[in-house]
């Protein structure tokens, strides 16, 4: 087998429809297997791939095991050569995942190779490349600073706007779609479990880089990710609090105490500003669409502070 395909669905059976569908049209050149996990979800998804995609191998967890856990538990079922992680609300744009093997096989030093990721309206989704976190990218990362600088080193995604067909080298890459070697997979031990979701894929590719291999950016394999669907969208309090958690968990991992504590510290101050300028704008903003987003902008900085000063355990306990 050349490539497994490996998909943790929770409560996203109709994108996990497309994603198989596109990855059906597109894929014919390859030797490939689909894994779909459902991760506690039970919304039809085993039901609905028996029906359609007979061929998909199917795994029915009892409960949510989170991106991390989940992948790692369909990855023992996997053959192919290479493993691919795809996000259930993914569709592939021509022939994605063969550029990504092509890419892989011609560069045997690599790592972790990622995709060209695209918005649902066909527009860049920069997120696909990152640097390793560090205090002050994390602290600093802000839409309007990174609309002013996009090719700064904090953020890694110079890439991005290079307009070299070429895959290059870089830091970090989107678990929404990311191809390894499964013999390397194995040896690093696959996703840390500490983390339920968020972070890590940058935790993964940190591991690649130190076990003496390297991260690519394939701009050739363009996929669409519609993105938080399978999170809940808009505003998730949940969300919001794991974020900070497995930033926490990713500087406590791979930085230290010392830097996790610098983390916190700085993420608190951070929270602080940001409620405080959001509940001003709510006062100052009319009622409206513009309101709405400022208030689940609020709600998401409100519960990260709470999360710094330790008022979030339920929340992080429940995952």
């Amino acid at each position: 087998m050349d490539v497994s395909i490996i998909i943790v669905n929770w409560k996203s059976a109709a994108f996990v429809r497309k994603c198989i569908r596109s990855i059906e049209e597109n894929t014919r050149e390859l030797d490939v297997e689909i894994v779909v996990l459902d991760s506690g979800s039970f919304d039809g998804c085993g039901e609905m791939l028996a029906q359609e995609f007979p061929y998909v191998g199917f795994i029915q967890s009892d409960k949510n095991l989170g991106f991390a856990r989940g992948n790692n538990v369909a990855a023992v079922q996997a053959t192919g050569r290479f493993l691919v992680f795809l996000n259930p609300d993914t569709e592939l744009r021509g022939p994605a995942i063969n550029k990504l093997h092509e890419a892989a096989v011609s560069l045997p030093e690599a790592g972790a190779l990622g995709a060209h990721l695209l918005n649902s309206d066909g527009t860049l989704q920069t997120s696909c490349l990152q640097s390793f976190p560090t205090i002050a990218n994390q602290v600093l990362d802000a839409d309007l600073l990174r609309k002013w600088f996009p090719r700064s080193r904090l953020w890694g995604t110079a890439p991005l706007y290079a307009k070299i067909p070429a895959p290059a080298e870089v830091e970090g890459i989107s678990g929404a779609c990311l191809m390894t070697p499964r013999a390397l997979f194995e040896k690093v031990g696959g996703f840390n479990e500490e983390y339920f979701m968020y972070y890590e894929d940058m935790d993964y590719c940190l591991k690649v880089r130190k076990a003496g291999w390297k991260n690519y950016y394939v701009p050739a394999a363009a996929v669409v990710h519609h993105g938080g669907q399978s999170s809940g969208g808009e505003y998730s309090k949940f969300s919001s609090v794991m974020m900070a958690e497995s930033g926490w968990r990713f500087f406590r991992t791979q930085r230290g105490p010392v830097r996790a504590a610098m983390y916190r510290a700085c993420l608190a101050a951070k929270a602080v500003s940001r409620t405080c300028v959001l509940a001003l704008l709510c006062l100052l903003v009319p009622s409206g669409p513009r309101q709405k987003r400022v208030r689940s902008a609020l709600g998401k900085w409100t519960a990260v502070l709470r999360w710094a000063f330790g008022d979030e355990k339920e929340t992080v306990s429940a995952r």
